[in-house]
């Protein structure tokens, strides 16, 4: 009786362990340890191209002030309202050009800069509820206007109110509490930059060829997909999270606008025309934003990692539920001025399509033709080394960003019911397979 009980009792330990293993087994294996891998050029271009990267890199890390005068703050034009103070200030995991930075990086361990920006310089702004050392760099959106009009443009975190730099300027920073209690904000967190060349040359044709010719398996699976056309030339629209900006150069243009407050050669005026908070002559930027369009234009695309057995079997699971359907893993570039650029096979994991993703993940804003509740198809190339994950950086994980793909309306729903049907090992394979790339 007595062996019974210690066999039964060995059998329940072995029964919870297993259990345990492969609940264990089911996890985001967290950012990829290691070098980073992206940040630098494009391996064939030529001598004076990866020269010109390497300065359009530095002036990339260029931070700015009011007027410029401020040492170590040599650029100028911060504000009146803003974000960052640098481009590179929010595109720095893994490296510069990457994504949100965060101190739980393997590469640039480093609190959200955002926080202590709140006062730098002596400005007398209060750091948002949404604004955590341990969080995402963001953006805010208001959804409405107080009129209860759609607005959907970015309200700056700070002002430059009461900086050494701009004593003049009284402009009170928004109500963020205030519109959060309403529910009327939503966030977006930086795109990173790297590989985006290839991206800008890619044919229309191509990228419409290839969504023609996963018609049959996304329509089984209750997928869409449509390209946000720009309105004037009718070409497709492949940058940011709604795939709202045409070029690299619009991308840069109102990126130093809307993030830095400079205005430049695309974006004239000042966002906030206020009384003495207006320092310099407009435009304030010449061609920092050309500077800018060549570095993402000329940098490389993230390197995966070898891939293990698990990860070969998780790209094989990747494509078998239908994930490859959005997350294209090929694409071709045409015929490119930039040397090396021309006919080049890459691997972005993205149709740069917009579909829509459901109640869970909407955001009640439109751009262009995409909806509220429509994203571009996030880019997996890198995604083995990013913290935060979704359009808002909700997730910091990548299971529970998959599973946020699943919604009422989402044209995922079908795809991640199918990963939710595969085994433990299969999931896990997925998982491996994702912090590869």
């Amino acid at each position: 009786m007595k062996r019974w009980k210690l066999s039964l009792l060995f059998l329940c330990v072995v029964t919870v362990s297993l259990v345990s293993l492969e609940l264990q087994a089911q996890n985001d294996p967290g950012p990829r340890p290691g070098t980073s891998a992206a940040g630098s050029f494009y391996s064939p271009l030529s001598a004076n191209e990866q020269a010109f990267f390497n300065q359009a890199q530095q002036i990339f890390m260029e931070i700015d002030s009011v007027s410029g005068g401020i040492p170590g703050e040599i650029g100028k034009g911060l504000g009146p309202t803003f974000n960052g103070n640098s481009c590179a200030q929010c595109h720095a995991q893994p490296a510069v050009g990457g994504t949100s930075p965060s101190p739980t990086s393997p590469q640039v361990p480093r609190p959200n800069p955002q926080v202590a920006l709140a006062t730098l310089d002596n400005a007398q702004n209060t750091v948002p509820s949404f604004v955590t050392a341990n969080g995402p760099v963001r953006e805010a959106r208001f959804v409405r206007n107080p009129n209860n009009t759609p607005d959907g443009g970015v309200h700056g975190l700070y002002t430059i109110r009461s900086r050494v730099d701009a004593q003049g300027c009284n402009l009170v920073q928004e109500n963020f509490a205030q519109q959060v209690a309403a529910n009327n904000v939503i966030f977006r967190i930086p795109t990173p930059i790297f590989g985006l060349g290839l991206v800008e040359n890619t044919a229309d044709s191509i990228l419409q060829a290839n969504l023609a010719n996963t018609a049959g398996p996304r329509a089984a699976a209750g997928i869409g997909g449509a390209f946000n056309f720009n309105g004037n030339d009718g070409t497709i629209a492949r940058f940011g999270w709604k795939a709202q900006n045409k070029s690299l150069l619009l991308f840069s243009g109102e990126a130093y606008n809307v993030e830095q407050g400079v205005s430049n050669r695309l974006f004239q005026n000042e966002r906030r025309d206020i009384n003495g908070c207006i320092v310099n002559p407009t435009p304030e930027d010449e061609g920092d934003i050309f500077t800018f369009a060549d570095f993402m234009r000329f940098s490389a695309p993230p390197a995966p990692a070898p891939f293990s057995s698990s990860a070969a079997n998780g790209s094989n699971n990747f494509v078998n539920i239908g994930c490859s359907l959005c997350h294209s893993p090929r694409l071709t570039t045409g015929s490119v001025s930039v040397t090396g650029m021309s006919n080049a096979t890459y691997a972005p994991y993205s149709d740069f399509a917009i579909h829509h993703m459901g109640t869970g993940l909407q955001d009640g804003v439109t751009q262009g033709s995409a909806g509220p509740d429509m994203f571009r198809t996030a880019p997996l190339w890198g995604v083995g080394q990013r913290l935060f994950f979704l359009h808002d950086g909700r997730a910091t994980n990548l299971l529970t960003a998959i599973q946020a793909h699943s919604s009422t309306g989402s044209e995922a729903n079908t795809v991640i019911n199918r990963f939710n049907a595969l085994t433990t090992q299969q999931k896990q394979d997925i998982l491996n397979f994702l912090r590869s790339l």
